[in-house]
């Protein structure tokens, strides 16, 4: 999981996070170096990213003798200069090396007034003017004394290049405090008792000068550390901050991967900020991923907890609709079809009820739940498409059984009652005995019998009615009830709209005019 990722310690960085490679160059100042060397151009260092491995022969020189070694009868070639790194280009080990700089130029005005402060004697002794002493700096014999003044001369002139080069590299914002140390230390040593002919004293004071610089640049650079570590503890205690929200914010409600992602951001955050910013002291970068990690523990914490009630839900709900499976598979085949299409129905109420059992597992559930399921509701509609032609199938034998009926009207007399009574029987035999009709049609269709049964009734009743000694008493008043009913029929069915009640209400007429008749 990304968000377990180990991040790289804060204080085990590589040289290259550490030291920036400067191209303007470091000081050269371990050792003075040796005659015909090539110095460094203005704005370059001699250290070993700038040092060939070997450098390339300069015009011979006649090599000044010393107490120890008198000079030889021939003036001996020069030896090779060797490249000399300054400790803080040790400390850099420059990954590749460059070709070597190009030795500094000197105009004969500077190279004149560096020898004005110096002297050789007739043994080829040279000597250095300092203050108002001498100091004999070596020996060039067999050499005239312009020819011996110009070497030390010019071995002067190198040293206040040096100097000219780290008041230079002073201004360079990627100068490091250590370096300042290492190249004042580098450049006392070396202009203390220097083998050059020059104005030593100007060049000491001028040294001084960088040194009391130096200080104020590192105090410089001491503060814009600080700014730097302030500035580095804020931006990524923003990153801690930020986690810490989100694992205070953790709850029922979150949506554990969106937060992951979340946590996953600022992980690669503080990495690209640890790689990008100023080193941080390692107590406040202990500090700050103790908080960052901290946050993230409870998170995962928090997120392997709800995974397992996840699982264990999950597993009860399995558990759940596997038995609701099972009750279905027992019923999938019954042909009670109310009954049983009540307990799917049923069921289907626990299945929504249960929850959720993973996506995988809840679509395999579904679909043999769906099966069992089907397999009932297949088998009923296609009962349901039986009986319903079997009773399409009804509805015309009955439909030709009322016209048969409604055949026997009017009925005018008692005896043409009877014989209309008789044929009734026999089509309402035939009529139970063919079975059910669409609901629809029941109302429609059993309502045309009973007005003819209702119209056979009336002449029946009219004729017993008349055979009746009582009857002629009633027969006015009767007569007068059904005048009155026929009128208001009349009425209702001139009002209603809908054709099923029009028709019954017609019906209902029609055999209240043949109880008229009857009466009449």
């Amino acid at each position: 999981m990304a968000d377990n990722t180990a991040i790289t310690p804060e204080n085990t960085s590589t040289p290259q996070e550490e030291h920036t490679a400067d191209a303007e160059g470091q000081v050269a100042a371990a050792t003075t170096p040796e005659a015909g060397q090539e110095q460094a151009a203005p704005g370059q260092t001699a250290s070993t990213e700038d040092a060939p491995t070997q450098s390339a022969p300069v015009p011979a020189e006649p090599q000044p003798a010393t107490a120890e070694a008198p000079a030889p009868a021939a003036t001996p070639a020069a030896p090779k200069p060797k490249a000399v790194p300054s400790p803080a280009a040790l400390a850099h080990k420059a990954p590749h090396i460059k070709a070597a700089p190009a030795a500094p130029t000197y105009s004969q005005e500077e190279i004149d007034k560096a020898e004005a402060f110096g002297r050789v004697d007739e043994q080829g002794n040279v000597f250095v003017r300092e203050g108002d002493q001498e100091r004999q700096v070596g020996q060039f014999p067999n050499a005239d004394a312009k020819e011996a003044l110009d070497l030390y001369a010019r071995r002067y002139l190198d040293l206040k290049e040096k100097l000219n080069l780290f008041a230079s590299r002073l201004r360079s914002p990627k100068i490091k405090a250590h370096e300042i140390d290492e190249s004042i230390t580098s450049l006392k040593e070396e202009t203390s008792q220097p083998e050059a002919v020059g104005d030593l004293a100007a060049l000491r004071t001028q040294l001084e000068q960088l040194a009391e610089k130096g200080q104020t640049r590192k105090a410089e650079l001491a503060q814009a550390r600080k700014d730097a570590m302030a500035k580095a503890i804020k931006e990524r205690t923003a990153i801690v901050e930020k986690a810490e929200e989100l694992a205070a914010s953790l709850g029922d409600s979150t949506n554990w991967r969106s937060t992951a992602d979340k946590f996953r951001s600022l992980f690669e955050q503080w990495q690209h900020h640890q790689r990008t910013t100023i080193r941080m002291d390692k107590a406040d970068a202990d500090a700050l991923w103790k908080r960052f990690s901290s946050a993230r523990t409870t998170f995962n914490q928090a997120r392997r907890k709800w995974a397992q009630q996840r699982d264990a839900q999950r597993s009860e709900t399995k558990r759940i609709k596997e038995e609701i499976i099972a009750e279905a598979d027992q019923i999938k085949d019954s042909t009670d079809w109310g009954p049983t299409s009540h307990q799917f129905n049923e069921l289907m109420d626990r299945w929504k009820q249960a929850g959720r059992a993973g996506r995988q597992d809840d679509d395999a559930l579904w679909a043999r739940f769906r099966q069992a399921a089907d397999v009932f509701f297949n088998a009923r509609q296609a009962d349901r498409d039986k009986t319903s032609v079997n009773e399409r199938e009804n509805l015309t034998k009955k439909e030709a059984l009322v016209a048969k009926a409604e055949a026997l009207l009017p009925v005018k007399d008692s005896k043409a009652a009877k014989q209309a009574r008789q044929e009734l029987a026999k089509i309402q035999e035939e009529w139970d005995a063919i079975g059910f009709v669409p609901r629809d049609d029941v109302r429609r269709i059993e309502g045309r019998m009973d007005a003819v049964d209702r119209q056979i009734k009336a002449v029946e009743d009219a004729a017993w009615n008349q055979s009746d000694p009582e009857a002629d008493a009633r027969v006015s008043s009767f007569e007068q009830q059904l005048a009155a009913q026929l009128q208001d029929l009349d009425q209702r069915i001139a009002a209603e709209q809908d054709p099923a009640k029009k028709q019954e209400l017609e019906a209902e007429k029609a055999t209240k005019e043949q109880w008229m008749n009857a009466v009449r």
